[in-house]
């Protein structure tokens, strides 16, 4: 399953329903981020050395789906994953 949020596309997809986080990765970006930042809306964006995304974690992902019918995501400017995709990593 890939998920895809503004221009990245996420093939390691993780979804704890218990505590309703969604772990997106790039595939072989597994290891410790260099640098990680909460965005505005409490998600965490993990960045590489370079300073590129490597990983975003999603926190109530189902809850602002029902909500709002969207996970907005700032890095530095505004992004919103596909729903539709974000519907299936949270059906499973």
């Amino acid at each position: 399953m890939k998920i895809v949020v503004g221009s990245y596309e996420f093939d390691d997809v993780r979804y704890d329903s218990d505590c309703d986080v969604l772990c997106l990765r790039l595939r072989g970006s597994r290891g410790t981020a260099a640098d990680i930042f909460d965005t505005p809306e409490g998600h965490l964006v993990y960045l590489n050395q370079d300073g590129e995304v490597t990983g975003i974690t999603l926190i109530e992902a189902r809850g602002l789906i029902d909500r709002d019918g969207r996970v907005p995501v700032t890095m530095p400017r505004l992004i919103e994953p596909d729903v539709d995709h974000l519907a299936q990593a949270l059906a499973g």
